[in-house]
């Protein structure tokens, strides 16, 4: 699992920035504010996601992208729990993939790789067959909403009907049913 680490901290600081959110490094082994996972996942409050170098990208990515699709009033009383409906995670799913490769380092296919290994459950069997056969409802729900904006060729690619079924305690579900 590629963690923070692994990567440049800055490149991340910057994709958060340019979607009007800011990320804030929390020394190693301190408390990570908001954590909904638990150590060592990312955990976000209004505007800013929280993160140590042993937090996961793919952690990382998925917090903020429930900050991202968030309207701006919800988004100023999110505080741990970022999701509000099904559907809202279905798009945080797949926006978490569609931004993975804005980060030097990481990209697509890790992100893909990386969920799987977290224990992301989905009834195709895997991140990758959902997002590539499976995920039309999820791209509906962010070109409704104009995300995301520094990719939109990519939400043409591949529609199908997303679903994945959560299954392992602390899974994320990404199902719409």
């Amino acid at each position: 699992m590629l963690t923070l680490a692994d990567i440049d901290w800055n490149d991340a600081a910057a994709l958060l920035a340019r979607h009007g959110l800011a990320l804030v490094r929390v020394a190693d082994a301190a408390p990570i504010p908001a954590s909904y996972w638990g150590e060592p996942e990312a955990g976000v409050i209004g505007e800013t996601v929280y993160a140590r170098a042993d937090t996961p990208v793919h952690s990382l990515l998925h917090e903020a992208c429930h900050l991202i699709v968030a309207d701006p009033q919800r988004r100023a009383q999110i505080h741990t729990d970022a999701s509000e409906s099904q559907a809202e995670e279905d798009a945080t799913c797949c926006l978490q993939i569609l931004l993975a490769d804005a980060l030097p380092g990481f990209g697509r296919d890790r992100a893909l790789a990386d969920m799987d290994a977290w224990g992301y459950t989905f009834r195709l069997g895997s991140a990758r067959a959902w997002f590539e056969h499976d995920a039309e409802d999820a791209r509906t729900w962010l070109a409704a909403r104009g995300l995301p904006p520094d990719e939109p060729a990519t939400c043409t690619e591949t529609p199908a009907r997303l679903a994945c079924a959560s299954g392992s305690p602390g899974a994320h579900s990404c199902n719409a049913g």
